[in-house]
């Protein structure tokens, strides 16, 4: 008789078990947009699926996903998809990532062009200005999909004040471009440059549009700046 509710007990507990373990990444989340974020983005860090890919560094990372939850939380940004251009990289490597926030693993890793003012080989110089042909950095929200001069283009909507709010007025989308490839860096030593959008492979184009449109988060980071949740200034 004592082992009569066994069964219900166990399944109480497995299912408990399953639960807990389905909500662990988004309780971390919770705690890493607050006071715990570093020692929180560390252990979301590890958890990052590679597949064939690198990771982004763990700086680019940890104020990235600081911003992501933030614009979340404000409603700016609606997918749960995280891009990260880290122009702290040579342009030689590949230094965009796509991130499944849900999945929690990396989709995508290739070249990405800064703006031809923006530096030769590594990215030092950034500009919100028309006409400056420098690359903005910060986060983004990624817009409509549309056919240009570059063929398959996204826009890419500015979301800091004064850093990168003049992105659409300035023409700044991701588009395709042919001097974004490893052929380009053997022929010539480093990616070549944009007139400040961040340009990638043409023939991964059309996948990269495809899983980051529908207000997804873009962030371009560089160590010249620092991002938190408290003193990001957002429209």
């Amino acid at each position: 008789m004592k082992y009569r509710f066994l069964p219900v007990v166990l399944f109480f507990l497995f299912s408990f078990t399953t639960i807990n373990k389905s909500n662990t990444l988004s309780s971390k989340i919770t705690v890493a947009s607050g006071s715990s974020t570093e020692l929180e983005a560390v252990s979301l860090y590890r958890e990052l699926k590679e597949n064939q890919f690198s990771l982004p560094t763990l700086n680019s990372f940890t104020e990235a996903i600081i911003g992501f939850y933030h614009l979340k939380e404000k409603g700016l940004v609606k997918k749960e998809i995280l891009t990260i251009v880290d122009f702290s990289l040579s342009s030689n490597t590949k230094r965009l990532w796509v991130i499944d926030m849900v999945a929690h693993q990396v989709l995508m890793n290739t070249y990405v062009s800064h703006g031809k003012n923006t530096g030769e080989e590594f990215a030092s110089s950034f500009s919100n200005e028309n006409s400056s042909f420098k690359s903005s950095l910060g986060f983004y929200s990624t817009a409509e999909i549309y056919n240009g001069k570059h063929g398959l283009s996204l826009r890419l909507d500015g979301l800091e004040k004064g850093v990168n709010d003049k992105a659409r007025e300035r023409g700044i989308v991701m588009h395709a471009a042919d001097y974004v490839s490893a052929e380009f860096i053997r022929s010539n030593k480093r990616l070549g440059r944009s007139q400040g959008c961040p340009a990638i492979p043409a023939e991964l184009t059309p996948q990269i549009i495809e899983m980051i449109k529908g207000k997804s988060c873009l962030f371009v980071y560089h160590p010249s700046r620092t991002y938190t949740g408290d003193n990001k200034v957002v429209l």
